[in-house]
C-alpha cells in the first residue's frame, strides 16, 4: 500500500524504480515477509511498460499484468510506496545502510478521488512527456488511465499562476495541496536493488538518420505511444505532418546500436519490438507497405522466432538486409527516401516511403546521471553486479538490455540476492 509516512522497519529492503523489474523485486521481497521501500522518480508506477501498446510475443496489452501488481502491491502493507522520489545519498555497508530520499511535490495529497475536476479548470497545456512530447496535457494530469496511485499530479510549471488557484478551488476534496514542499526522508535498509530501468536513445544525435528535422520521421517507442487507444491519436497511426494514413512505412534497425559512435552494443528488444511494430501497421492497413532495413535480425528463443518466420510470410513485409546510410525528405510530399547499399545483391537502394520509424537503441538510465551509491558501472552506463560485496544489486534493465519476461526473472533472482543479505546480517 502507499505510505509516505510510514515508519521504516528494521531488516527493510529497498527497491530503486518502479518499472516492471522494481515491481517484481519488491512484490516478490514482500510477499514472503520483508518490508520493503519502493522508490520511483515519476509520478506513477509501471515504468517502460506502462507506455507500451502491446507485449511480444503473444500481442497482449500490458495494462493486465500491471493491474495484477498494482493490487498486489495495494494490498500489501510491507510495501512503502514513494513517488516523485529519488534516492540522494546511500551511507554503510551491506545490511546496514542509511538511504536518503528526496522526495519532490506532487500539489495532490490523499483526499484524490480522480474526478478530473482540477484538470478541466486548467486553461493552460504543459508538455506531454508520457507520450514523448506527441502532443500537450492539462497543467493538472492523471499520469494515464490505470496510473498507480492513482491521484492526479499538479505540474510544477502551473505552480504560482491562475491556474493552479483555478485547480485548487475547483477540487471539492480539499485534495489540490499547493503548499506542498519538497522532503527529504531518511530510511536504514539491509540491501538496495537498483531497478533504474532504461531510456530510449536519443534520436537526435543520429545526425544522418533525419530526427528532429523532418517531421515524418519518429523512433519506435513513439510509434508504440500512436499505437495505443491512449495515446495522442486514440490508437491511430498517422504521420505527424499531416495526419495521414501512411501507405508505406520504413523501419531502421539499429538506429544508434551496434555503433560505436553511439551505442556499441546490441539492444536485444529492438528487432521484435519492430517486428510487433509491423503488425499493428499491417492490420490498420491491409494495403501498407512496410520495409525494414536491418543488419541482423535478432530474435532469441524458439517462441521469438516463430513470431519473426510469421512476419516473414506477409507479402507486404519486406526485409531488405542493409545499414541505412541517409535519409531526405521530398519538400512537397514530406515523403522520406531511405537511402542503403543491399549487403546481399551489393544493390544501392533508394526507398522511398510515406513515413520512417527508428528502431532507437535502449540506454541504461545510469548512463545519464551519476547514481549516488558504491556502483560499479561499465562504460555504457549498466551497473555490474559484485555478488561478492553484496548490498546492492542491479535489475533488469539496470543491469543488461532484456525484454520483460527477462527482466522478470532477473528481478526475482535480485529479491532473493536481497533477502540473502539480510539473512547473513
Amino acid at each position: 500500500m502507499t505510505n509516505d509516512k510510514a515508519a521504516p522497519a528494521s531488516g527493510s529492503i529497498m527497491v530503486v524504480g518502479g518499472g516492471i523489474a522494481g515491481l517484481t523485486t519488491a512484490i516478490e521481497a514482500a510477499e514472503v515477509g520483508y518490508e520493503v521501500f519502493l522508490v520511483e522518480k515519476n509520478p506513477y508506477l509501471g515504468g517502460r511498460v506502462a507506455q507500451l501498446n502491446q507485449y511480444f510475443p503473444k500481442l497482449c496489452p500490458p495494462t493486465c499484468g500491471l493491474e495484477i501488481n498494482f493490487r498486489r502491491i495495494k494490498d500489501n502493507p510491507r510495501i512503502k510506496v514513494f513517488t516523485l522520489a529519488e534516492v540522494d545519498k546511500v551511507d554503510g555497508t551491506p545490511g546496514n545502510y542509511n538511504v536518503s530520499v528526496k522526495i519532490s511535490p506532487r500539489y495532490v495529497n490523499e483526499n484524490c478521488t480522480c474526478c478530473g475536476a482540477c484538470a478541466d479548470a486548467c486553461q493552460s497545456d504543459v508538455s506531454d512527456v508520457y507520450n514523448f512530447d506527441m502532443g500537450k496535457t492539462k497543467g493538472a494530469y492523471l499520469p494515464f488511465e490505470m496510473a498507480f496511485p492513482a491521484r492526479y499530479v499538479i505540474s510544477p510549471q502551473v505552480i504560482g499562476t491562475d491556474d493552479a488557484n483555478r485547480a485548487k478551488e475547483a477540487c471539492k476534496y480539499d485534495a489540490v495541496d499547493l503548499d506542498m514542499q519538497a522532503k527529504t526522508v531518511d530510511l536504514p535498509v539491509g540491501a538496495v536493488v537498483w531497478a533504474t530501468g532504461w531510456e530510449p536513445y536519443d534520436a537526435h544525435r543520429i545526425d544522418n538518420l533525419g530526427f528532429g528535422q523532418y517531421d515524418n520521421i519518429i523512433t519506435n517507442m513513439m510509434l508504440e505511444r500512436l499505437a495505443a487507444k491512449t495515446g495522442p491519436t486514440k490508437g491511430k497511426i498517422v504521420r505527424p505532418s499531416d495526419d495521414k494514413a501512411p501507405e508505406s512505412v520504413a523501419f531502421v534497425q539499429c538506429a544508434g546500436s551496434r555503433d560505436e559512435n553511439h551505442l556499441p552494443y546490441c539492444s536485444y528488444i529492438c528487432c521484435m519490438a519492430s517486428l510487433k511494430h509491423a503488425t499493428y501497421i499491417r492490420e490498420q492497413y491491409p494495403d501498407t507497405k512496410v520495409y525494414i532495413f536491418y543488419i541482423d535480425i535478432r530474435s532469441p528463443g524458439d517462441r521469438y522466432e516463430k513470431f519473426y518466420n510469421g512476419i516473414k510470410e506477409d507479402e507486404n513485409v519486406i526485409f531488405i538486409k542493409g545499414k541505412v546510410a541517409e535519409v531526405n525528405e521530398d519538400p512537397d510530399t514530406r515523403n522520406i527516401t531511405v537511402v542503403a547499399e543491399n549487403a546481399v545483391t551489393g544493390e544501392k537502394i533508394h526507398q522511398t516511403v510515406e513515413m520512417v520509424v527508428l528502431a532507437t537503441g535502449m540506454q541504461p538510465s545510469a548512463a545519464n546521471t551519476k547514481l549516488p551509491a558504491d556502483l560499479n558501472v561499465n562504460d555504457d552506463g549498466f551497473i555490474i553486479n559484485d555478488f561478492e560485496k553484496g548490498g546492492m544489486f542491479a535489475a533488469g534493465c539496470a543491469n543488461k538490455p532484456a525484454d520483460v519476461i527477462s527482466s522478470n526473472q532477473n528481478a526475482t533472482g535480485m529479491a532473493l540476492k536481497a533477502i540473502q543479505t539480510l539473512v547473513k546480517r
